[in-house]
């Protein structure tokens, strides 16, 4: 894992050390907890930063592949003892070859610790003195910093009073631009238990009763105008199943009665209901410019003994298989007919869907702006060489993947800024391929420089309005 790691030809060389190398980042979706960020956390050692704090918070990914070795779950995402956990790791990592999380691994020893040595049990006790010793300067802003991190994007709730980004805000003495994200996946999943005290928080949170849609349809709208305020720019909706049936008010005013009396809602009725809240959003991010993520294909809590064991978002997610191109066509229809579709970024967690889900973006373009519905980077499980390499190739082929605003982190860990590193060199190397292969012209290869520069860097900037 030398300079020239993943970069497989001297094009690929080029391209990243003349022209990715050192590009600030971007990262506009993640779950840092702003909170951390502002208070300048300092982490305890290794195994907190790298793995949790033993509350059950912490990076999935290392936690996935801990449980997969057979380790106890409390010594996994629980209260164990820090080096018990960290060891386990450490000598767990031969053998998570071929994994992603080999590579992740050791370019955060590198980057953030100048650590060279392989991380492996004979090597666990140095690599733990070495990188506690640099952790007691190397705190979560100056992580970011370290990183070149220009602008951050949370994942918060519509109810999240954003304290801690208001205080960010209003701290001179840091640069690095914290923004919200409104992400009303509460408010939109009727289906799910505990629906209705939800609402019953939003209302009082917006400071207005809520007992009909005209009224849940005023307290969002309210939510999102703070968000605003607090320089958000971008909403992120987690759609497991897409549901989307484009019905009257009368139609989803009734559903919703329906939910917050406590009944059960049909299939039909939740669908009614989102679709009505899902093209209201659109129309609320329209007239903003904000951009609209739309996170698609999840399985929730496919453990249903950890869950009630460890909670919610601990690793127990995975990927589903339902087809849903038919709603989503109808939905993004839906808001360009009425002038309402924002700028939209599409993911989905099922390599199936990258074709199809490329192909839809392409219908809905607009003049004046580059890519107005794209395909975002792969996401989740896929965020590893093969999902990355299909990614690009399936943009390339059916889209135009210069326009693609590149890669975020979408992690709990101020110790994922490397993958960014890691998707540039696949870009780079994948962009090499084509000019060695005859199949780009060496003579365009500035061009093809901005090109990277522009996935990299630049179209983030100019299509989140940073």
């Amino acid at each position: 894992m030398d300079k020239d790691f993943l970069l497989d030809s001297e094009t690929a060389k080029i391209l990243y050390h003349n022209y990715a190398e050192g590009l600030p980042v971007i990262d506009y979706h993640c779950h840092l907890q702003p909170k951390e960020i502002y208070q300048d956390k300092k982490f305890r050692n290794l195994a907190e930063v790298w793995l949790g704090a033993g509350d059950r918070y912490g990076d999935h990914y290392k936690w996935r592949a801990l449980r997969a070795r057979g380790y106890a779950e409390d010594s996994i995402s629980g209260p164990d003892d820090d080096y018990k956990k960290f060891y386990q790791f450490a000598e767990s990592m031969p053998y998570f070859v071929g994994n992603p999380l080999y590579h992740w691994s050791h370019l955060e020893m590198k980057r953030y610790f100048g650590i060279d040595e392989i991380i492996n049990a004979k090597n666990a006790k140095v690599i733990w003195e070495k990188a506690n010793s640099v952790l007691q300067t190397l705190s979560a802003r100056e992580m970011m910093k370290k990183m070149q991190v220009e602008v951050v994007c949370t994942t918060d709730d519509p109810i999240d009073d954003l304290i801690w980004h208001k205080k960010i805000k209003e701290d001179s003495a840091f640069n690095i631009k914290v923004l919200p994200t409104f992400r009303p996946d509460k408010a939109v999943n009727i289906q799910n238990e505990g629906f209705a005290e939800y609402i019953s928080q939003l209302a009082s949170v917006a400071n207005t009763p809520i007992v009909c849609l005209n009224d849940l349809t005023l307290a969002l709208s309210r939510r999102i105008d703070y968000f605003a305020d607090m320089g958000a720019k971008v909403s992120d909706h987690s759609l497991e199943v897409v549901r989307f049936k484009n019905a009257s008010y009368e139609e989803a005013d009734k559903a919703l009665k329906k939910a917050l009396a406590g009944n059960a809602l049909s299939v039909e009725e939740e669908s009614v209901y989102k679709g009505y809240l899902l093209l209201f959003f659109g129309k609320e991010y329209a007239k903003r410019n904000w951009v609209m993520q739309l996170h698609i294909g999840a399985t929730r809590n496919n453990s249903k003994l950890m869950y009630s064991k460890v909670g919610a978002d601990t690793g127990f997610d995975g990927m589903g298989d339902s087809s849903f191109i038919n709603n989503l066509s109808a939905l993004l229809s839906s808001l360009e007919e009425i002038e309402a579709l924002p700028k939209t970024i599409l993911y989905c967690l099922n390599n199936k869907d990258n074709y199809a889900l490329t192909v839809l973006a392409g219908c809905f373009q607009k003049q004046g702006v580059k890519g107005r519905v794209q395909v975002g980077t792969a996401w989740w499980f896929l965020d590893q060489q093969d999902g990355m390499r299909q990614n690009m190739e399936v943009l390339m082929q059916v889209g135009v993947i210069s326009n693609s605003v590149g890669m975020l982190t979408d992690s709990r860990s101020f110790l994922a800024y490397p993958r960014h590193e890691y998707y540039r060199r696949i870009l780079c190397s994948k962009l090499g391929y084509l000019v060695e292969s005859g199949q780009y012209p060496e003579e365009e290869l500035q061009t093809l420089g901005k090109i990277v520069q522009n996935i990299c860097y630049n179209n983030a900037k100019e299509f989140f309005n940073f």
